[in-house]
């Protein structure tokens, strides 16, 4: 079943509140959407980057946020549809993405997350990385 309840309290809620917060760069807002103990999933193409892989806990997310911008001048997310079955939220969006020698592109994401007692316990970023890498390149 598929919902786009957004009233808060909602897991629909909760992720919109994780996307204001990156929004923001309000860090402990975000971690606040967050289990302690969180899977923050990126693909493993982005590794060369320090962008992939598995980061584990608010510790991990706090060092992964620390570091793009050591690879990416920007980034602003626009999520634009949300599909919620059950503790599963997963949000298609679209991304502009600012290298550091100032290129900017718009590419597609699929955020897949997954909820339990009322926060995120693991969000896995989907993307193209062939267009991601080649931004950063660019």
């Amino acid at each position: 079943m598929t919902t786009t309840d957004s009233r808060p309290g909602t897991n629909r809620a909760l992720i919109e509140r994780a996307y204001a917060a990156f929004r923001t760069r309000d860090v402990p807002a975000l971690l606040a959407t967050l289990d302690p103990q969180v899977e923050w999933v990126h693909p493993d193409g982005m590794a060369e980057y320090g962008l992939g892989g598995t980061k584990h806990g608010h510790a991990g997310v706090r060092e992964f946020l620390a570091h793009v911008p050591t690879v990416l001048a920007g980034m602003r997310l626009e999520p634009q549809e949300f599909v919620v079955s059950g503790d599963r939220v997963v949000v298609f969006g679209i991304r502009d993405v600012t290298s550091v020698r100032g290129t900017t592109e718009t590419l597609p994401f699929i955020h897949s997350w997954t909820l339990r007692d009322g926060v995120a316990i693991r969000m896995e970023d989907v993307f193209d990385t062939a267009l991601f890498r080649r931004v950063i390149e660019s």
